[in-house]
């Protein structure tokens, strides 16, 4: 068997959630809502070397934005060039 645990034992676990009548499967929504809010806390928060994770997507988002309006003007440009 490869894999940390077997599928019984995941099976095992998963039964002995709370509220498997009542709620069905939606009985795992808390954990899931606790594990992205953790998620962004932890890429709003945490910083790996210099940065945290909004940084480097606000200074891409900064870098693709200036590259475009290169492009926008070189292309004006050309197109006033060519007239």
């Amino acid at each position: 068997m490869s894999g940390m645990f077997s599928r019984a034992q995941v099976r095992r676990v998963l039964q002995r959630v709370p509220g498997k009548q009542r709620f069905g499967v939606y009985r795992f929504l808390p954990f899931f809502f606790v594990l992205g809010g953790t998620m962004e806390w932890i890429m709003i928060k945490v910083r790996v070397g210099q940065e945290t994770f909004y940084d480097v997507y606000r200074r891409k988002a900064s870098e693709r934005q200036y590259q475009r309006r290169l492009q926008d003007a070189s292309e004006t440009e050309l197109q006033q060039s060519i007239k």
